[in-house]
């Protein structure tokens, strides 16, 4: 009976010592410690306690979970400073399309906020009720605010109008958004004037917020276009993002990106506070009405279909075609013609089975002109019909991301699984961004280094958006961190297979909780809603 005792009184003990010796909620050992702020590796334990890094160096004590980083990279969590998720998260937070290629924080709102300006509270307590599984923020779009004061119309607004869509844009700053965005090709945003979004900037300004832009043209009207964005951020007095800067112009590759980047370093010089953000590949994706005048979109969607509905109008489009159309990029033109337009989705059940052909191709198949194809295949669709153009050159993408002040966006959303929907072509920058650069850019082709590589994903774009405690590994930051393999990592993804993940992210941590173990979903959502700096919460009086 002593015996027994005695037993159980020693293994009370070994549980109470070892109770003792966890001191740490996740412990990473042994990994080559990359801090995010450009600074060559060190070989460091990283312990992470109540979300946040509590220790870098030698860590004695414990960690409820113990994860081996030997031979393996530890870095933070990598931002995505052009997310599209905002609507995807409220039909499930799992986001595991960003979370496999690394990303613990998504930015959206290139086309605005998924509610109205008033209702983001109870948007962002949605979210935060159903769980995320990344750190999420988002702009309010200057057209949404012209959409809800001028409808669909193309014209100034009133002083009385603006001062209303003015009043649209602070709701919205004070209720969390990170500032403006404008998606300058697209109608209505292509029909607000450069002293109208001066205007609107300001508000945007008083809040703290940043002017985030799809500019006008990124083609032949690329400088023109920049020269838009920072006349904006310097009259309106706030800092500007270009979104997925590129030169999408085939007899300006080569040129036109290097005067892009003397362009925003001129600016930078004399104060401008201007940076970028890029995807990695040669193709951009969008909607095939974007092949479509601005002047037909107004009035919206059913105006635009019953105008490709009158013989005079489309030819009066084929002719703006080949003549171009005030307050229009002409993509047609940025892509070096039809074979490089490729169908990506169509609700249409006949037209779904042409995804992955070009407009070229299919014009052909169909004995129409290429045109009118496109034309028809806008019109017979009841939702969007999204396209791929192959419009940019490898040498350009090489000249920006060795800018200093470029960081990434994927321009994706969070991709769910969609059982029973029609066939969709996904373009593999929503699976293959981020571990791109490292695997073809530093890796591969040593355009940049790794620790630049890193900043790029972290340090800078949390600086840009005045993340607080984000972006670096330092005690006392948000614990978000990303262990890959460098001989291993791989962007797989590509146009023809876009939806292969890819390979060498081992872990992913997001606010101190595994969300990637061994390169799969644990299924944890511990993410957190990133309120703009005109934001207070709702017990503080604003």
């Amino acid at each position: 009976m002593k015996t027994r005792h005695k037993l159980i009184w020693v293994l009370l003990g070994a549980a109470a010592v070892q109770a003792q010796t966890i001191e740490y909620d996740v412990v990473i050992r042994n990994g080559r410690v990359l801090d995010g702020n450009g600074n060559p590796w060190i070989r460091a334990d990283v312990a992470i306690k109540d979300g946040r890094f509590a220790r870098i160096g030698k860590v004695e004590g414990q960690g409820r979970r113990e994860i081996d980083a030997a031979g393996k990279y530890v870095s933070p969590g990598w931002i995505d400073m052009l997310d599209q998720s905002g609507e995807a998260l409220l039909q499930s937070g799992l986001a595991e399309s960003k979370l496999r290629m690394g990303v613990t924080t998504g930015i959206s709102g290139e086309g605005g906020t998924v509610v109205a300006a008033e209702k983001l509270p109870e948007y962002f307590a949605q979210l935060e009720k159903s769980g995320i599984s990344m750190n999420f923020g988002t702009y309010y779009n200057e057209a949404q605010a012209r959409v809800e004061v001028l409808r669909y119309v193309a014209r100034a607004p009133t002083a009385e109008e603006l001062t209303r869509m003015q009043g649209l844009l602070e709701t919205a700053m004070k209720n969390g958004a990170l500032g403006m965005t404008t998606a300058l090709i697209y109608p209505p945003s292509s029909y607000a004037t450069t002293a109208e979004l001066i205007e609107m900037a300001k508000v945007a300004a008083r809040y703290g917020g940043i002017y985030a832009t799809h500019m006008r043209g990124e083609g032949a009207e690329l400088l023109q276009s920049i020269q838009e964005a920072i006349t904006i951020g310097e009259t309106g007095g706030l800092p500007v993002e270009i979104f997925h800067l590129k030169a999408a112009y085939q007899p300006g590759w080569g040129k036109l990106m290097v005067e892009a980047g003397r362009l925003i370093e001129q600016a930078r010089a004399r104060g401008i506070d201007i940076a970028a953000d890029m995807y990695l590949y040669t193709a951009g994706g969008t909607g095939l009405e974007a092949v479509i005048p601005s002047w037909a979109h107004e009035g919206g969607g059913e105006e635009l279909v019953k105008r490709l509905a009158d013989p005079e109008i489309r030819a009066r489009l084929k002719k703006e075609m080949q003549t171009g159309s005030p307050g229009w990029w002409n993509v047609v033109e940025a892509s070096g013609g039809w074979d490089h337009i490729v169908l990506a989705s169509s609700s249409n059940e006949d037209d779904a089975r042409l995804v992955g052909k070009s407009i070229a191709a299919i014009a052909i198949e169909k004995g129409r002109d290429p045109a009118d194809t496109a034309f028809d295949l806008v019109a017979r669709s009841k939702t969007r019909v999204s396209a791929i153009y192959f419009m940019m050159s490898d040498a350009d993408i090489e000249t920006a991301v060795k800018f200093p002040w470029v960081s990434l966006g994927s321009d994706a959303e969070a991709v769910n699984p969609k059982p029973g929907a029609p066939p969709e072509l996904e373009h593999p920058r929503t699976f293959g961004n981020f571990p791109r650069l490292i695997a073809r850019y530093v890796r591969d082709q040593h355009v940049i280094t790794l620790e630049d590589a890193i900043r790029k994903m972290t340090s800078w774009p949390a600086t840009r958006l005045r993340l607080p405690n984000r972006g670096s590994i330092k005690e006392g930051m948000w614990a978000d961190a990303v262990i890959f393999d460098l001989a291993r990592i791989q962007d797989r993804a590509t146009f023809q297979e876009p939806a292969l993940p890819p390979e060498g992210i081992d872990y992913v941590l997001v606010n101190g909780q595994v969300v990637i173990d061994q390169g799969k979903h644990t299924g944890a959502k511990p993410g957190q809603i990133l309120y703009g700096p005109g934001w207070r919460p709702p017990h503080v009086e604003k």
